[in-house]
């Protein structure tokens, strides 16, 4: 959906959430090249916590007119982008009710759970269907269906895409300038796959 010539540019506060390796902070960077592209005024806040051994990482994004704060308000995000299940589920008080996640289908046991001293939480889904409109992407699947699973990604970012007014030739160019050369095809692939959806 494209902004009409002239118009405002609505705000929108975005959380990528995941675990560390799953390519949230190339995400955060295709959205704002092709934010800015588009026209709007864009703040990123990024947060690793271990993420090079599968700690979450978190990524804020917040595009309008005019922002002025990297930080989303509490309770204020308009959409979460999750890149695995317990993360929504971890951030999911961040979302405004009547917002909306799109969450990623693929479970990332963390080491607690692997260790035996934790268990990983049951109907996440049905958690987040309470709070927000949750839309469920196998993001793996189709990333391995485009011919490389690093591309899940991607996948997510243009499911995020179809919901967003930021022409789709905007996401197209950012992935040019955002992603190396030898994998750009399969990213544009992977980004049709979820803008499909």
């Amino acid at each position: 959906m494209a902004e009409a010539p002239g118009a405002a540019l609505a705000p929108v506060d975005i959380l990528m959430v995941g675990v560390g390796g799953q390519g949230i902070i190339l995400a955060s960077r295709i959205l704002a090249h092709a934010a800015r592209a588009a026209g709007y005024d864009i703040k990123v806040s990024e947060i690793h916590g271990m993420a090079q051994r599968g700690g979450s990482v978190v990524t804020q994004v917040r595009l309008g007119e005019r922002v002025y704060s990297p930080l989303i308000p509490e309770g204020q995000a308009d959409i979460i982008l999750a890149f695995e299940q317990l993360e929504a589920l971890r951030w999911l008080e961040c979302v405004k009710g009547g917002g909306t996640i799109i969450v990623n289908s693929q479970i990332i046991l963390p080491v607690p759970v692997l260790a035996g001293s934790a268990r990983y939480p049951e109907n996440i889904i049905t958690h987040l269907s309470r709070r927000a409109h949750t839309l469920v992407v196998d993001a793996l699947g189709k990333a391995l269906e485009c011919g490389n699973a690093r591309a899940a990604n991607v996948v997510l970012l243009g499911s995020l895409a179809r919901r967003m007014p930021i022409p789709l030739s905007c996401w197209l160019n950012a992935i040019e300038n955002c992603v190396p050369a030898r994998y750009l095809e399969v990213n544009r692939a992977a980004f049709q796959s979820g803008f499909a959806l």
